[in-house]
């Protein structure tokens, strides 16, 4: 059976061009690591985050080969890193300041992923790599509208695709919903999805996906 990739199965979500695009992002189930610093810290906390999350998506995805079974299991790829950024107290993500960075790391996980699941990975991880768990949480999460746009180049030079975003925004009657509260409770954030490793790729050569939350103008 070919294995599902999310990327290329929903490209909508994944792919866009680089040019801002309305889009209503459906429910999705997700790993996530919330902290705080300057994710290019070689030590930090931003990359125990990577290691947790990464090591938790596997766990689930190389299930198949262990002898806990889990139902629904189909093969896939694990969809790529994704994160929302944000500078406490401001709307907009300051760029100058990576220290002042705080941040949810995040994985999407396929449908059949539970909490269940989750927590069996939790544990698989304790125990086998010895890692801390507790700052992992496993979350449904519905974004709804958003105008996203593919960025391609070095992740400081990001603002000149906001600017973009932000003129679409203005110019078709909607509005840069940072900040404003899910059902959930979740906060709308700066989205960025990372569709390049950027220990492997050129600068001039990564490519991230934009996404900022909106909403319609009332007429």
């Amino acid at each position: 059976m070919e294995k599902l990739d999310y990327k290329k199965e929903y490209k909508d979500l994944y792919l866009p061009k680089a040019k801002p695009m309305l889009i209503k992002v459906p429910n999705m189930k997700f790993i996530m690591i919330k902290g705080k610093g300057n994710p290019n810290c070689g030590t930090g906390e931003y990359q125990e985050a990577l290691s947790l999350l990464y090591a938790l998506s596997f766990t689930i995805k190389m299930s198949k080969l262990g002898k806990h079974s889990i139902e629904g299991y189909f093969e896939y790829v694990v969809p790529p890193l994704e994160g929302f950024w944000w500078n406490e107290g401001n709307k907009a993500v300051d760029y100058s300041d990576k220290e002042k960075f705080e941040w949810i790391s995040m994985i999407r996980q396929p449908e059949f992923v539970t909490r269940e699941v989750f927590d069996w990975a939790c544990e698989e991880v304790k125990n086998k790599k010895g890692l801390e768990v507790s700052k992992a949480e496993f979350m449904e999460l519905e974004e709804g509208l958003c105008v996203q746009m593919l960025h391609k180049g070095s992740y400081d030079e990001e603002p000149e695709t906001i600017v973009a975003i932000e003129e679409y925004i203005q110019e078709n009657q909607l509005k840069n919903d940072i900040g404003s509260k899910l059902e959930n409770g979740v906060i709308r954030r700066h989205h960025e999805i990372y569709l390049s490793d950027p220990r492997k790729s050129k600068v001039e050569n990564l490519k991230t996906v934009i996404r900022i939350p909106v909403v319609r103008e009332k007429e």
